[in-house]
């Protein structure tokens, strides 16, 4: 395809979502064949549409400004982005030139599909056949223990109610499909799938790590230097910890299998991470106390070793 894809919309390196969407959809009335006769204008459409098909999408799009035109042929394992091509294309990367199938995918990720695009006025599917939906992708909010015990919940996407099977120990950026219930196809074709991406809300008390997950642990001074054994707070519920004598402050100790479940590669570890504490406010025989142990000790933090 000739032309830079962003001259090709007519917009900006920086354009939105939304005005990405715009132009699409008005270069599109603007050539589709049912309505320019113009003998150029079916090419000018396919352009359009290919264009459409890479900026819609986040990865794809940061390929394309990444490596350009030669974004298809750049090997896959230079992204995150695992598979070749995406829906709606095929013959990517073929001697000869690209070939585009107006396909699964029409309309991009933006939510709408064929029969939004060009209404009745072109019959519903623009004089391509049957077209199977897009897939459409929203966001769904979880707490921390939401995320860790998983289940099922109830959500709205588009003013539509779905029962959604969380697995347990879900992580951020994990998409959770439902198929099926994308965007509906035109010409008796199957709808899309829509994808649920997992985003864990910031907690007060867990820090996480992929699997890992990261818990503050207050003890007192005795039970640092003494040590104990203490209770610690997880997503699942209380666990026991046991504190080693001499510990301070960033100690980090670690259950093993206490941080988000998962059948498949095995559970991440919860880290309890030691913080002594002093009471805000001593009474008299814990300050007699203190002013024992501050005489009768010779410990120096600041001393170098």
């Amino acid at each position: 395809m000739a032309g830079d894809y962003y001259d090709v919309l007519g917009i900006s390196k920086d354009a939105t979502t939304d005005q990405i969407q715009q132009a699409y959809r008005k270069l599109a009335r603007k050539y589709h064949p049912d309505v320019n006769k113009d003998p150029g204008a079916e090419e000018r459409f396919k352009q359009v549409n290919e264009a459409y098909h890479v900026l819609s999408d986040p990865e794809t799009r940061k390929r394309y400004d990444r490596f350009g035109e030669d974004f298809r042929r750049i090997p896959e394992d230079y992204d995150e982005r695992v598979g070749a091509g995406f829906d709606g294309y095929s013959g990517f990367g073929a001697p000869g030139g690209t070939r585009i199938r107006y396909g699964r995918g029409f309309g991009g990720d933006a939510g709408f599909n064929i029969d939004d695009l060009f209404g009745d006025f072109f019959g519903g599917t623009g004089g391509f056949g049957p077209i199977p939906g897009a897939d459409q992708q929203a966001e769904l909010e979880l707490s921390v223990e939401d995320a860790f015990r998983g289940g099922k919940r109830q959500i709205t996407v588009g003013g539509r109610s779905y029962t959604v099977t969380i697995p347990p120990g879900v992580t951020d950026g994990q998409r959770i499909r439902l198929a099926g219930q994308g965007g509906k196809g035109a010409g008796n074709a199957p709808p899309g799938d829509l994808y649920l991406v997992v985003r864990i809300k910031p907690h007060p008390l867990f820090r996480l790590d992929g699997r890992d997950i990261t818990v503050e642990l207050p003890v007192t001074p005795w039970e640092a230097a003494l040590g104990a054994t203490v209770a610690v707070r997880t997503p699942g519920g209380e666990a026991k910890v046991k504190v080693p004598p001499g510990s301070s402050t960033g100690r980090r100790l670690r259950l093993r299998g206490e941080g988000m479940p998962n059948r498949a590669k095995g559970a991440g570890h919860l880290y309890a991470e030691i913080k002594v504490m002093v009471p805000p406010k001593l009474s008299a025989r814990e300050r007699e106390l203190f002013e024992q142990l501050a005489a009768a000790s010779t410990f120096d933090p600041r001393r170098t070793p």
